[in-house]
């Protein structure tokens, strides 16, 4: 990967260029996690921006090869899979939705990392169908300590193009 200093900082850059990086003093913002902030970042929002999206893609896909061996599936046109928050209430009711067989070697991809609770919630369900998870690479990591250990102790490594 390009330097990876250079790449923390370009992408920091494209966050705060199309607002993904909110700040709230005043009405802090309440994560997933419980944990109440006065900044958020929204990566949804480099969906609707293709260059930017497009160099993040392409980023994570080298990061991911650097660190785990594995290829991204957008860019190789390898299998994508997702994993809900919570089992669908109708349908099939599935948690994890796309084909997969147990023993499948995975690398979660996710948005960013405050804690890593609903991270590791997926690392886990993947575990639980029988895939070998290799890792977890994000967009942006807000640097907390408590993801650190989260992560340590579910034995997942994880890397973040970006961070607080």
């Amino acid at each position: 990967m390009t330097n990876k200093g250079e790449v923390e900082q370009k992408v920091a850059e494209f966050l705060l260029q199309i607002k993904a990086i909110k700040l709230q003093p005043g009405n802090p913002f309440t994560w997933a996690s419980g944990w109440k902030s006065p900044i958020y970042c929204d990566n949804r929002l480099t969906l609707s921006h293709p260059s930017i999206r497009t160099y993040i893609r392409q980023k994570l896909t080298e990061l991911v090869q650097e660190e785990f061996g594995s290829v991204s599936a957008q860019e190789l046109g390898l299998p994508f899979i997702y994993v809900r928050a919570k089992a669908k209430e109708h349908g099939t009711g599935s948690l994890i939705e796309g084909e997969f067989s147990a023993g499948q070697r995975v690398v979660v991809v996710e948005d960013l990392i405050s804690t890593g609770k609903s991270s590791l919630q997926a690392v886990e369900a993947l575990r639980d169908a029988g895939c070998e998870v290799a890792g977890l690479v994000g967009i942006f990591n807000y640097g907390f300590d408590a993801a650190s250990e989260n992560f340590k102790s579910a034995k997942c490594p994880f890397f973040t193009l970006s961070n607080y």
